[in-house]
């Protein structure tokens, strides 16, 4: 049969079964719908939709049954035959009606399940052959028992959800057909649609039951849960109430007796108490009183409530007119530097100016000190014994990696949780409005998306603008003009210019040995006897066993690696005390290596061979001066050189101007003319290669080390040099010069040749940290060969 040719307007003939119903049936697809038998479902189609044409198609040609399809994917609105399920439900049309907004409403009586066969036509209408799929059910004693079990699951949810009707549930209790049961249930209950169409898709009631079983066992269980949360938040709910109304009840009669105050008149009275004692400002007093005015009209339950009151807590908290008493006494100011701080010249004279000044004009603002130094050199500690030297409070906060504005300024109330900036916070916690504010590592500040904390800085740290410092939290200006502040960096090239120009820059400089030997019988091992709980005549260290751990076991500026040894010896003296009696401990030299093992510096100067082309040069880092070694060779090539040990741009440049000097000067340098330029590849290597390295003072042992090679001459062993060197042979000054003296003598080195111009600042050094070496001073590249290659 030609379907394609067959009747009018897509009809197709109609094949009736055994029950009366047409074998090809139009398909009418369902969105979120699964028809089940046995039931009465009203539909309504859309106006204009596909589905309505059809529908209109069936009525003018007098056909009343469809089949009823669930399409897989409910937002396609013309469904191909691959978007639906393939069991569905035939279904008759027994009313239609058209609505007054011109959608159809038709009332279905479905009947059977059936299989789509196969598609027989998509367009106009979608047209398949069907399949009757019978029921199977065999009664059995299993059978029972499913279909009573899922009776009582049923009573179940209805107990348990109230909105199911009264009407549905008579009709489920009149089912007395297991199949018939399942199918009311699965149309009628909250499912998937997956679930729904996969109990269609059962003909077995067995199986069917099963399945349904399982599917209200989850939704009990769910409906618990949440009958369970339900009672827990209406308990709460009518717990506050009824606390609410008994304190109201209670207010009213504890008024009526005139027996004493509510407790918020309570509350208020004491805000206002402590208003006063406060002794704000004009300005902040009329703010924290319009404030509290609004709290007067609050609920206290409410959010808004708790955010006022705790910003008037803040207001009331900060020391407004509350100051420590400055102690002025001079000489007693600089013995307590002195008890807790060894050397440190220029700090200590700095406070001590500072409370000269006080001392003579009291109304003189405060200043803001950077102290910068490598790591382990005392720069916070410095900052206490300011503090107790003064008799300050002292507040510490690092800003080291800190990124976000509010850090500083606070947060906008309009923000939950928000709170003041850490300058508030700390008038809060110290409780005076004068203390001393360390702001420690100030040169590793951040900025990103969330502001720039250097930028908000600049308000506090300036004396002109910081007697009205402004808080985005408070909103009210705060005098910061009586804090003294002290920052702490190890360098200041990251420090932003502008915060670096509100700031006096006090150096602090590494420690030589014989400083720290005096620091560690001072200071360091009298502090780790107390803590360890050993009695100074238990244990002893001489002055050669602290100079071993200072050469052989540490290799810094400051003093932190020292003490963990001198730590780490205590411990284990400590450790032996503890388990049995011995004698007094005396540490002399040879018995280091037994408390801290194997020595961990190797003096490199002492044990390399002094050999043509390498050269000893003095460099400055975050951590203090460092000995640089420099080694040059050459090879044949094509006039190529090749730099390594991970140099920075500058040490790059450095090389090649220091290459084009001798290669333009190589007649008045002495350099032999065998020497063919342009027939050799010249290599220069910075050791410790993991290291990276930079800077212009290198140039001058660039320089010495090429000529050494090239001329074959070995350099003055133990001599050290720094400078930059230009195209012309002129050695300009460089910076880090004491830090680089004392790298130098801590290396073993005797002669350290400096740019001429740098003399001022070797002059400024104390005598006992140059002491042992010997200075020369030069203007130009041929004063430092003369030195360094007297052959």
């Amino acid at each position: 049969m030609d379907l394609s040719r067959e009747g009018d307007k897509g009809n197709l003939p109609i094949v009736k079964n055994r029950q009366e119903i047409p074998v090809n049936l139009h398909l009418l697809p369902l969105k979120n719908l699964v028809l089940f038998p046995g039931m009465m479902v009203p539909l309504v189609v859309p106006k204009e939709s596909s589905s309505s044409r059809m529908l209109e198609h069936l009525f003018e040609n007098n056909r009343k049954y469809i089949v009823g399809v669930t399409t897989k994917n409910p937002t396609i609105d013309d469904p191909s035959p691959s978007d639906l399920f393939n069991v569905g439900t035939v279904a008759k049309i027994v009313k239609n009606l058209r609505l007054p907004d011109g959608s159809l409403s038709i009332l279905l009586q479905t009947i059977k399940r059936v299989e789509v066969e196969r598609f027989l036509r998509t367009v106009p209408f979608i047209i398949v052959k069907i399949k009757i799929i019978e029921e199977r059910c065999e009664d059995s004693s299993e059978l029972e028992a499913l279909f009573r079990i899922v009776q009582d699951q049923l009573k179940e949810v209805m107990n348990l959800n109230r909105q199911i009707s009264e009407e549905i549930g008579m009709i489920m209790a009149n089912l007395t057909t297991p199949g018939a049961l399942a199918d009311f249930i699965a149309a009628h209950f909250k499912l998937k649609l997956e679930d729904r169409q996969q109990l269609l898709e059962l003909p077995d009631v067995r199986k069917r039951l099963e399945r349904l079983s399982t599917l209200l066992t989850h939704e009990i269980n769910i409906m618990h849960i949440g009958k369970k949360i339900q009672d827990e938040i209406h308990s709460k709910v009518a717990k506050n109430q009824k606390e609410f109304f008994l304190r109201e009840e209670l207010k009213a009669i504890r008024r009526e007796l005139g027996e004493e105050k509510d407790e918020r008149t309570q509350e208020f009275e004491k805000i206002l108490k402590l208003i006063e004692e406060a002794k704000m400002p004009e300005r902040v007093r009329e703010r924290v009183k319009s404030e509290l005015e609004r709290i007067r009209t609050m609920n206290p339950e409410s959010s808004e409530y708790h955010t006022v009151r705790t910003y008037l807590d803040w207001l009331i908290a900060i020391p407004w007119s509350k100051s420590s008493q400055d102690q002025l006494n001079l000489p007693k100011a600089r013995k307590i530097l002195d008890q807790d701080h060894y050397g440190l010249k220029d700090v200590k004279e700095r406070i001590i100016e500072f409370l000269a000044v006080r001392k003579l004009n009291p109304e003189h603002g405060s200043t803001i000190l950077c102290l910068v130094g490598p790591p382990g050199v005392g720069k916070t500690s410095v900052g206490k014994s300011v503090a107790q030297t003064m008799g300050r409070k002292f507040y510490r906060f690092s800003v080291g990696g800190m990124r976000d504005e509010a850090e500083i300024k606070g947060h906008r109330r309009t923000y939950v949780a928000a709170m003041p900036g850490k300058i508030v916070q700390g008038l809060k916690w110290v409780g005076t409005n004068n203390p001393v504010f360390m702001l420690d590592e100030i040169d590793k500040i951040g900025a990103d998306f969330r502001g720039d904390p250097s930028s908000a800085l600049l308000e506090a740290l300036d004396p002109e603008q910081n007697k009205e410092f402004l808080d985005h939290y408070l909103d009210i200006p705060v005098d910061l003009s009586n804090v003294m502040f002290i920052a702490t960096a190890n360098i200041t090239d990251t420090i932003p210019r502008a915060l670096l120009d509100r700031m006096e820059i006090i150096k602090l400089p590494g420690y030589i040995e014989d400083e720290k030997v005096s620091i560690a019988e001072q200071y360091i091992i009298p502090k780790q006897l107390k803590k360890h709980g050993i009695k100074p005549e238990q244990l002893k260290f001489s002055q050669s066993s602290v100079k071993k751990i200072i050469r052989d076991y540490t290799n810094e500026a400051g003093l932190r690696n020292l003490e963990r040894h001198i730590a780490k010896i205590c411990r284990k003296v400590a450790s032996k005390l503890a388990t049995k009696s011995i004698p007094p401990v005396q540490i002399k030299s040879t018995k280091i290596k037994e408390y801290l093992g194997v020595e961990e510096n190797y003096n490199e100067l002492a044990n390399r061979p002094t050999i043509p082309g390498v050269a000893v040069g003095l460099a400055w880092t975050q951590s203090g001066g460092e000995v640089l070694f420099i080694e040059s060779s050459t090879m044949p090539g094509k006039q190529q050189l090749e730099l390594t040990g991970q140099l920075g741009e500058v040490m790059n440049e450095s090389a090649r101007i220091a290459l084009g000097y001798v290669r333009s000067h190589a007649d008045t340098l002495k350099i032999p003319k065998e020497i063919r330029f342009d027939q050799k590849d010249i290599h220069i290597h910075f050791p410790s290669g993991a290291i990276p390295k930079d800077g212009p003072s290198a140039g001058v042992t660039i320089v010495t080390s090429l000529v050494s090679l090239l001329r074959n001459s070995p350099i003055k062993p133990r001599l050290a040099m720094t400078g930059e060197v230009t195209l012309t042979g002129k050695i300009l000054p460089v910076g880090g010069i004491r830090e680089k003296i004392i790298a130098a003598k801590r290396a073993g080195v005797k002669e350290v040749i400096v740019p001429k111009e740098n003399f001022k600042n070797v002059h400024e050094i104390p005598g006992k940290t140059k002491h042992g070496l010997k200075f020369h001073y030069a203007s130009n590249i041929d004063e430092v060969l003369k030195i360094s290659l007297p052959a």
